[in-house]
């Protein structure tokens, strides 16, 4: 006699299964736990760490990426994948640490990376206000999010860990202007000053973080000065003098350009007068001027004015604004080279910006800048037939670049009247940042570092009838030593 035990049933599985799908849809699961529920459906809440720009997908929908941390998994956050029939339906994040609640994402992997997709026929979403206050109001929802009460517990607990956890937004290394380097991969924390499409299709951004980019070796050959010219501005564009006594005096406004395929299609979510981080952004030098592209996998998320890292930068802007060495360009401390000496020792150093939106169109200034190019290159020819000294010069510091003119008299002060070719190349060179080894070569094509060296600067218009547009700068009161 055979004994037959009885099988499980099948029933009380499909119930048990159930339940727990039940309280998946219902409940929140913390990311670590939902990053093992491979191929699953999940809840999540989470704070947004950063955002990708809005695109086209490879099929007929539209495409962001938004990275989220919570409690359970607060450094480097799990990404979500967000597909929608039309860009207006994707999520548009107004603050980084703001609140976004996810229903019936699936978690994948790919290529050992767990991340979750948002699927338009059954998932939904909602945005809330980081900040802690009393409302729970979504600033912005998909069409079938359906709010719960539950929903408001989840949504203070986040709020409050992150007043005692503000750091938790900064898991990414960020750098200054001033750490700026050549290649991929540069996370920039800055302020947009300016967002515009300087032609069809083509977006242009300036940012700055009071910092100064570094000062970058100049390839240029001398003789090119009179057929290609160093540029006088990294920006392609004429920005109208109102534009331009808006920047700001102290500190690098870099250039942006959109280099990001379809991605062009969501550059109307960055706004002005806002602080921001780009993660993975491509910096670039063109004509030995910093400018910077955002790339197809760069990611940001914008910055309250109230945030502990903003208000940490402006307080250092405000610091060395404040200081009498300040405006000094942060490479030349701490001093610049004594290349040269002024007439005027105790008159304060101010930047090139601020002497080009100096409100009156005569001005003196005295400042610290670098001689990137001159104009003629020869020696031979910095007088004209009569004897009178005409030289231009290109100078710049990390705020501007312009022209200067060394003429007449006050270029006979500058190079102690009437040198000879050999001791005028001598000092051309030193000025230039041509080593002794390379002075012997008019042609000179190897790269250079000009020194910082302080100078005043005159400015002047040469056309009463329009005298901002013919104004005009000249070294005075300078002797170039050596």
């Amino acid at each position: 006699m055979s004994l037959h035990l009885p099988l499980p049933k099948k029933k009380k599985k499909k119930n048990k299964e159930k339940k727990m799908s039940k309280r998946r849809r219902d409940e929140y699961t913390p990311i670590a736990e939902a990053m093992s529920l491979i191929n699953n459906k999940v809840n999540l809440i989470g704070l947004v760490l950063q955002t990708g720009f809005p695109k086209k997908s490879k099929g007929t929908d539209f495409f962001c990426l938004v990275k989220i941390i919570d409690e359970s998994y607060p450094s480097g956050g799990l990404s979500v994948n967000i597909f929608t029939e039309t860009m207006d339906k994707l999520p548009v994040v107004l603050n980084g640490g703001d609140i976004i609640l996810l229903s019936q994402v699936v978690m994948k992997v790919h290529e050992s990376v767990v991340y979750a997709v948002f699927n338009k026929k059954f998932s939904s979403f909602a945005l809330f206000d980081g900040k802690l206050s009393t409302s729970f109001l979504p600033y912005q929802c998909y069409s079938i999010y359906l709010a719960k009460e539950q929903d408001k517990k989840f949504i203070l607990g986040l709020r409050k860990w992150l007043v005692h956890h503000p750091t938790a937004l900064d898991s990414s290394d960020f750098q200054s202007l001033k750490d700026i380097r050549e290649g991929g991969g540069f996370n920039l924390l800055c302020k947009i000053l300016r967002v515009w499409e300087i032609r069809k299709d083509e977006w242009m951004l300036l940012v700055w973080d009071g910092t100064d980019t570094p000062p970058v070796a100049i390839n240029a050959k001398l003789e090119d000065e009179m057929d290609n010219p160093l540029p006088l501005e990294s920006v392609p564009v004429c920005l109208p003098r109102d534009i331009l006594c808006n920047l700001p005096r102290l500190g690098t406004v870099l250039t942006v350009t959109l280099d990001c395929g379809n991605e062009k299609l969501g550059v109307n979510v960055l706004g002005t007068n806002r602080w921001v981080k780009f993660d993975n952004l491509r910096c670039q030098l063109h004509a030995s001027l910093w400018n910077a592209s955002l790339l197809p996998i760069t990611r940001f998320c914008y910055l309250r004015d109230e945030d502990h890292i903003v208000l940490q930068r402006m307080r250092e802007h405000k610091e060395r604004s404040k200081s009498k060495w300040g405006w000094m360009p942060l490479s030349s401390l701490p001093w610049p080279s004594h290349v040269t000496v002024t007439d005027h020792p105790d008159v304060p150093f101010v930047s090139l910006m601020r002497a080009l939106a100096n409100p009156r169109v005569v001005g003196k200034f005295r400042c610290v800048v670098r001689v990137v190019a001159s104009f003629p290159w020869s020696v031979e020819e910095y007088r004209s037939p009569s004897g009178i000294y005409r030289i231009r010069l290109t100078l710049e510091d990390p705020t501007a670049r312009i022209h200067a003119y060394l003429y007449a008299e006050d270029a006979e002060h500058f190079f102690g009247r009437y040198p000879s070719f050999d001791v005028l190349k001598r000092k051309r060179n030193l000025l230039l940042g041509i080593s002794e080894s390379d002075g012997d070569s008019e042609m000179n094509e190897t790269s250079r570092n000009p020194p910082w060296i302080i100078c005043c600067l005159f400015s002047y218009p040469i056309d009463e009838n329009d005298v901002w547009g013919s104004r005009n700068f000249r070294i005075f009161a300078t002797i170039l030593l050596g």
